[in-house]
Parts: C-alpha cells; sequence; structure tokens
C-alpha cells in the first residue's frame, strides 16, 4: 500500500494523545470515587460495572478515528487498472470441424460461451475485435467498445462454419493488420513515427486465438503468421480446443454456409472422421509471441481461461485509490463505538 498524501499520516499521532487523555481521565473519575460516603451503594455498582467494557467502546472510537486518518492521506493499492489504449482481437475457429460434440454441446457453442464470459468479465472501455476464420478470415466485429456489438457477432458464429479448411497463419496475419489500424502510428522518443509500439514496450494490443485442428489451408504457415505477430510485439495467446479422441459425425451435420453439407450429412456421405486438435502448434505459437497456451478438452477449462483472459488483458500495473473504502470503514467503527455507548451507559433505575 501507498499513499498520495503521505504526510497526513502525521494525524495519526494524534491517537496516542486522545488514548492518553482518556487514560487519565478514568485515573481522576476513580480517585474522586474513593470520595464516596456510602460504600454500600458504591460496592455495589462497582459489581455491576465491567471495566473492560468502557475501553471497548473508547478502543472502537480510536480504532474510527484512526481509518479517518489513513483516509486524509488517500491510501492506494497496487492493481491492474484499465488501459485507455488497449485492444484485443478474438481470433476464433469456424471451420466444420467446430461442430464436433466432444466438446458439450458442440465445440461452437462452447467457444460462443466463451467468448460471451470474456466480455463479461473485460473492462467497458476495452475494444475488443472478433475474427471468424476457417479457409480464410473474416472481420465478424471491428474494434470497438461497443461490447454489445461483438455479442451480436458472436451469436452468429455458427451461422458462419465453413468447410473449406483451416487457415490459422493467415488468421493470426489478419488479427495483426487489425490490431495495427486500431491503435495506428506511434512516435517514438526520438519524434519517430512508426507503424507500431517497438517490442519490448508494453503492447496495448493482444490477441486470443482459438483452434479445434490443423491448419489445412491458406497462404501463410501458422508459425509465419505468430512471426508477424512478434514482430509487431503483440502477444497470443492461444487455446487448443478439443479432445485427442474428437469426431465428427457426417450422419449428423446440419446445413452450412461456404460448401457445408446439407440437412442429409455431408454429400450423402455417414460415418465419422477423426478431428484432433493441434496444441503443439499452437503452444508454440504463444512461446513464440510471449502469450500463453491453454489446453482446452472441457467447457470448464475453456469458460476460466476466457474468464481469466478477460480480467487480465487490457489491463496494466496502476494504483487505485481506497480512500472511499477506508471512509467506510471509519463509518463502521464509529457507529460500533456509539452502539456500545448507548448499550453499556449508566441507566437511572
Amino acid at each position: 500500500m501507498s499513499f498520495d498524501q503521505p504526510l497526513m499520516l502525521l494525524t495519526l499521532l494524534v491517537i496516542p494523545v486522545l488514548a492518553g487523555l482518556y487514560w487519565w481521565m478514568q485515573r481522576r473519575r476513580a480517585r474522586y470515587a474513593v470520595a464516596f460516603t456510602n460504600m454500600d451503594v458504591l460496592a455495589t455498582a462497582v459489581g455491576r460495572t465491567r471495566p473492560w467494557r468502557r475501553w471497548l467502546a473508547a478502543t472502537v472510537f480510536l480504532l474510527a478515528l484512526a481509518a479517518l486518518c489513513v483516509a486524509t492521506a488517500r491510501p492506494q493499492v497496487s492493481k491492474l487498472v484499465p488501459s485507455q489504449q488497449a485492444t484485443v482481437i478474438l481470433v476464433v475457429d469456424v471451420s466444420g470441424s467446430m461442430q464436433a460434440t466432444d466438446i458439450k454441446p458442440s465445440r461452437v457453442a462452447a467457444a460462443q460461451h466463451a467468448v460471451k464470459l470474456f466480455l463479461q468479465h473485460a473492462p467497458k472501455q476495452l475494444r475488443v475485435a472478433l475474427i471468424a476464420f476457417a479457409g480464410e478470415a473474416v472481420v465478424a466485429a471491428p474494434p470497438t467498445t461497443d461490447h454489445g456489438l461483438v455479442q451480436q457477432a458472436d451469436d452468429s458464429l455458427s451461422q458462419l462454419l465453413d468447410f473449406r479448411g483451416t487457415a490459422i497463419g493467415d488468421a493470426l496475419a489478419a488479427a495483426v493488420q487489425l490490431g495495427q489500424q486500431a491503435v495506428g502510428p506511434t512516435k517514438t522518443s526520438t519524434g519517430e513515427t512508426i507503424a507500431y509500439h517497438p517490442r519490448g514496450s508494453q503492447s496495448p494490443v493482444s490477441i486470443v486465438l482459438l483452434s479445434d485442428g490443423h491448419q489445412t489451408r491458406g497462404a501463410l504457415q501458422p508459425m509465419q503468421g505468430a512471426a508477424q505477430a512478434k514482430a509487431a510485439g503483440i502477444p497470443v495467446y492461444t487455446v487448443a480446443l478439443g479432445t485427442p479422441g474428437g469426431v465428427l459425425d457426417l450422419s449428423k451435420l446440419g446445413g452450412g454456409q461456404f460448401g457445408g453439407p446439407g440437412p442429409g450429412g455431408f454429400g450423402g456421405f455417414s460415418g465419422t472422421i477423426p478431428v484432433p486438435p493441434d496444441p503443439a502448434t499452437l503452444h508454440a505459437i504463444a512461446a513464440t509471441t510471449g502469450g500463453k497456451f491453454t489446453n482446452a478438452q472441457d467447457a470448464k477449462t475453456l469458460d476460466d481461461s476466457y474468464a481469466n483472459l478477460g480480467s487480465r488483458l487490457g489491463r496494466k500495473p496502476g494504483k487505485s485509490e481506497v480512500t472511499n473504502q477506508a471512509v467506510f470503514l471509519a463509518a463502521l467503527l464509529l457507529l460500533g463505538a456509539a452502539g456500545l455507548s448507548l448499550l453499556w451507559s449508566p441507566r437511572l433505575p
């Protein structure tokens, strides 16, 4: 904990002064009590009084004053605070294998729910974009602080399912370009204008990439896309969705866009095809760019990962003032001291 006005902590010196004054007054009152002429009445009164009661109310009152003194110093705690320029690009695989049901109720439904959790935990001023990719990358929602717009795009991901391959490298390149456009040009300390923040400074852009399969299409290989993100200083947080034994039941596939199967199955074929994820490639992407990898083999792991990323990304280390909390604590202690005084104060018979 630190303080914006540390000199105000000197007001705490009044606490021992008041404590000493209260102790002196109690001793002085005890001296006068000895002069009471009716010792039987005095003994009865003393017998009904518990000495610690007098001190407890006074102690609570002094604690309240101490909390007020601390509040005047404007205490601050170190925590992650929202960054004004932060942008997160959510990149979600919508290839046909996302209809597999090894992640309940399905991979694509679990991914949609995870994106929703991310938005719920993200700072309101965080700019979020959504890219859907299969054989090619499509910007479903541009970078915006309107999280409702991103949620609408997320709700329609299942309508974008595409059976024409998985282009992880191209999706990463599209996300990097979108992130650079969102931040805009930046001036260095020497006055030079660059397209993006130099690597080594804290990046205002992060990419969260979810994929459930191997690269099968695209101009760029996954590590080529990762190299572009690394050059731009953008960390990529990757999520491998699915289980090693995941399969796609062709006979149960519904109609999809961009070459998807019809109501009667995939071109009339039935049976299953294996659709395992590619955790090795996604782990390498995260390690190369300075992100973090998650192997999500169930919906809970996926949800926890996105909720955690929503709470962390778009924030930077900073100070948060807790003056109001200190004042509230002081008010509670004052009420407690007043209640104890009223409860135990002498009453007429």
